[in-house]
């Protein structure tokens, strides 16, 4: 058989048609009706609070309903029919990460966003359009949360659900996986966090206060101590401020992390939170306090109002200090540039590697069997 131009390029068609990878980015997502709220706290309490909270699940519907009364209020009254920019900043974050990996492997890969609490875009509704789509490998990127592996853990969790739900008889249709647990020392994040922080000092405060009356408040995504045992982030986050903190002390000595809790009841968060941290700082003769979310890559409600509430309250005690508020990294071009970087080498990895065949029925076979001893 001759190898004809046309015979080449039609094997060389079909190889691309095989490897290709969906990548699978996955946030919280958040409401932009307020009607949604009962539903989406439902879907966290189950989620998430399950985790970490003595709370029967038959509570869950009511309790859910009254948070939403305090959302509708919180979002609606004091913050003039607030609207989370979540989502949208999402969906630049997902287009600008495809640009980048596209310009790198070409239209087999493709880049998808899931919600973790928001249809149309929850995990099992987006991977069963994967699966229509001819996609058979996977590389799973929870992007929101830089640091907490309990949420990547979430993502992971609604993931394996669909995957069973979505799982042909004989073999499955998913023949490749890798996942991006959290980028919390990653050294570009790391030097890009520390880069934005003395851009600003540098632009708007240098020239009114000494470095040591600049407060920095480093913000992380607030973890609970006892989570049932599940790696609730906290390591992950430390080391992550650890980090940035190093590449700026010498020159700024205020630092402090600050974790954005959510205050529940019963349950032991991680210290000092932002309020606490700001107020350190304060004493310790900062004129000037700035809030920098490092453990958040996309804005949403925490770091929107809760910083809000935290500087209003702030103001009241401390009225002679001036208050910093930073954005998350959004889709600053610098930092898709890096976050499609980061996943790079599994796609390599995917693209190269034999399709493994699984077969869920053989699952059965490994029960574990116990001797009975007469």
């Amino acid at each position: 058989m001759v190898a004809t131009p046309e015979k080449l390029q039609n094997t060389q068609e079909t190889l691309s048609s095989r490897h290709r990878v969906a990548v699978l980015l996955m946030g919280y997502g958040e409401v932009e009706s307020y009607e949604d709220f009962a539903n989406y706290n439902e879907q966290a309490l189950n989620l998430l609070t399950a985790k970490f909270a003595p709370v029967p699940t038959w509570i869950y519907p009511p309790l859910a309903r009254l948070l939403a009364l305090f959302d509708r209020h919180e979002w609606g009254h004091q913050h003039h029919d607030f609207i989370s920019p979540h989502n949208a900043i999402f969906e630049k974050q997902r287009a600008g990460i495809e640009q980048q990996l596209q310009a790198k492997w070409g239209e087999g890969v493709k880049v998808f966003k899931a919600f973790n609490f928001c249809a149309p875009f929850l995990p099992h509704q987006v991977l069963a359009e994967i699966k229509n789509q001819g996609f058979d490998k996977l590389l799973i990127y929870p992007l929101l949360v830089v640091d907490s592996i309990f949420t990547s853990g979430i993502a992971l969790e609604q993931v394996n659900k669909a995957l069973s739900q979505l799982a042909d008889e004989n073999e499955h249709w998913v023949k490749g996986l890798r996942y991006i647990p959290s980028f919390y020392n990653e050294p570009k994040y790391i030097d890009l966090m520390a880069h934005l922080v003395e851009e600003k000092i540098t632009s708007e405060l240098a020239a009114a206060y000494l470095p040591s009356e600049i407060g920095i408040v480093l913000m992380n995504h607030g973890c609970p101590h006892k989570a049932k045992g599940f790696t609730s982030g906290i390591t992950e986050s430390q080391a992550l401020y650890d980090l940035i903190r190093e590449q700026l002390i010498n020159r700024y000595p205020l630092i402090s992390i600050g974790w954005l809790n959510h205050d529940t009841p019963l349950i032991e968060w991680t210290q000092p939170n932002v309020e606490q941290a700001s107020n350190n700082l304060i004493q310790l003769g900062a004129k000037v306090v700035m809030f920098m979310p490092i453990g958040f890559a996309t804005e949403n409600h925490e770091t929107l109002l809760d910083v809000h509430h935290i500087i209003h309250a702030l103001e009241k005690k401390h009225p002679g200090v001036n208050y910093v508020q930073m954005p998350c990294v959004n889709d600053y071009p610098q930092f898709l540039e890096i976050a499609a970087e980061w996943a790079n080498a599994h796609i390599a990895e995917l693209l190269s590697e034999e399709s493994v065949a699984v077969d869920p029925q053989l699952a059965v076979g490994h029960n574990h069997h116990h001797h009975h001893h007469h």
